[in-house]
């Protein structure tokens, strides 16, 4: 029995995230179609995290068992063949035994992508939220700073999280200007449930003047009384990169 670990590659915008589910098309729904088909029976991938609706992601680790014994660029290419445009097997490899995509993790880049123009975008539209009003990306950048290191970031998360703990360490925060597109790329340990797409909101409304960096500050320590700013939309969101040892 071989432990087979695979980085994929997806544009969210069709799916209903990564896990399966009862209202539509996930993700891991049809690459395991695509690995029954390829190994000729059942396979259950076991995934580092799980995206929601129209959320991307470059680099999701995902790990399966098999008993087949097939080489390696059996599960890029082959995989590749059986699958939509819009899904990819960036590389496969084989992983120890014991290796588990999900508990093996240490951390996770997520992008946030903002498109700053007048004029929205048809190209960027299923990749970035279009915020047309001016930024002040200055303070943006000193909120972004204010959130690195460990905070318990319970007021950053959607109802029906079920985290054990809020407390999370965010080894960075930091703001990127790429033509009209402003990246926010969050490296942390761990996430709960939006919390990125709630600090990307956070953070727009800090540069539009609606929130200050003195409410920010509160947020983190948790004072009563206090909102973080609006759930950005799905499609600015892309999982970049899982962390192992």
């Amino acid at each position: 029995m071989k432990t087979i670990r695979l980085t994929i590659e997806y544009d969210g915008t069709a799916y209903v995230g990564w896990q399966i589910q009862t209202n539509g098309t996930a993700v891991q729904q049809v690459l395991e179609e695509a690995l029954a088909r390829l190994l000729g029976g059942a396979v259950r991938l076991t995934s580092s995290g799980r995206t929601d609706a129209g959320v991307h992601a470059r680099g999701m680790v995902a790990h399966f068992r098999t008993e087949r014994e097939l080489p390696m660029s059996a599960y890029r290419e082959g995989l590749n063949c059986l699958l939509p445009a819009d899904i990819a097997v960036r590389a496969a490899a084989e992983a120890p035994d014991d290796f588990h995509a999900r508990f093996d993790a240490r951390g996770k880049w997520y992008r946030y992508s903002l498109h700053t123009a007048p004029v929205r975008s048809p190209l960027a539209a299923r990749r970035a939220w279009h915020v047309p009003r001016p930024l002040d990306e200055e303070h943006m950048r000193q909120a972004a700073a204010l959130m690195v290191g460990s905070h318990d970031f319970a007021a950053f998360r959607t109802s029906g999280c079920d985290a054990v703990t809020t407390v999370r360490e965010m080894q960075s925060v930091e703001l990127v200007r790429e033509g009209e597109l402003l990246h926010i790329d969050v490296r942390g340990s761990g996430f709960l449930r939006n919390m990125v797409r709630i600090m990307a909101g956070t953070l727009v409304e800090i540069g539009w003047g609606k929130l200050t960096l003195d409410d920010l500050a509160g947020l983190l320590r948790g004072d009563p009384g206090l909102r973080p700013g609006r759930t950005a939309p799905p499609q600015g969101l892309c999982l970049m990169e899982v962390r192992y040892e």
